[in-house]
């Protein structure tokens, strides 16, 4: 049937996700970092789209495509795990916890933060314990997602966390500024396995190269389940 079916343009595309965050059918998906339409016949040719693409990648045409099948978007959303949240991240089951669960998960945990503020657009340029750190750039999601973000992350480091879709700001040149002016040892980034982390994972990744400095780094994936992903 002809139909009125949305259109990406690559070129234009910088890859953020938004456009998959707004369709509420599935339909977009971000393949080797560009906006793809998965399924022709899980975009119902609405357009949530097209507002929230920030580079005008996305349009509408008329052509020959299979006709919108609710139903089968629904399925695949609910097998998935649910609905999408609003943020744009994928629901996930719930899950039932048993009384003993219960009671480990109330114990005591101990915090390794050791310094404050860790917010990167309150965090300083210069700081004493940025002298000989191991940086911790993580986006902010990651220590509710993984129960044991303390232990297995913060210890032994100095934390910083962003979020770039909420913050809206690129920390290139503050990540820059900290890793050019201090002894920084080495630098881990933890992100979420959503496109929009992708955000915090570049700033790094360029900071480090504007630095003019070769330190060890790494980037750890958590997904939307709390698991390490390889």
């Amino acid at each position: 049937m002809i139909r009125k079916i949305i259109k990406i343009d690559e070129e234009k595309c910088n890859g953020c996700g938004v456009c998959a965050d707004a369709c509420h059918e599935g339909a977009i998906g971000i393949v080797d970092g560009k906006a793809k339409l998965l399924r022709e016949d899980y975009c119902d040719g609405l357009g949530d789209c097209l507002p929230a693409c920030p580079t005008g990648a996305i349009t509408f045409e008329e052509r020959k495509a299979p006709a919108y099948n609710e139903a089968a978007a629904q399925a695949a959303k609910h097998s998935n795990g649910g609905e999408k949240l609003p943020c744009g991240c994928p629901g996930t089951a719930s899950k039932t916890i048993s009384r003993e669960e219960t009671q480990a998960e109330n114990a005591p945990v101990r915090s390794h933060l050791s310094q404050w503020p860790v917010q990167i657009k309150l965090a300083p340029v210069n700081a004493a314990y940025f002298n000989g750190a191991n940086l911790l750039v993580a986006a902010d999601c990651t220590a509710y997602a993984y129960g044991n973000f303390h232990h297995d992350f913060i210890k032994n480091k100095i934390t910083l966390i962003g979020c770039p879709k909420l913050d809206m700001v690129d920390y290139t040149g503050k990540l820059t500024q900290i890793i050019a002016e201090n002894d920084i040892r080495s630098v881990t980034v933890v992100r979420m396995e959503v496109p929009c982390c992708g955000g915090i994972e570049n700033a790094v990744k360029q900071a480090l190269q504007a630095s003019g400095k070769f330190l060890p780094w790494s980037v750890v994936t958590i997904s939307t389940d709390g698991k390490i992903l390889e």
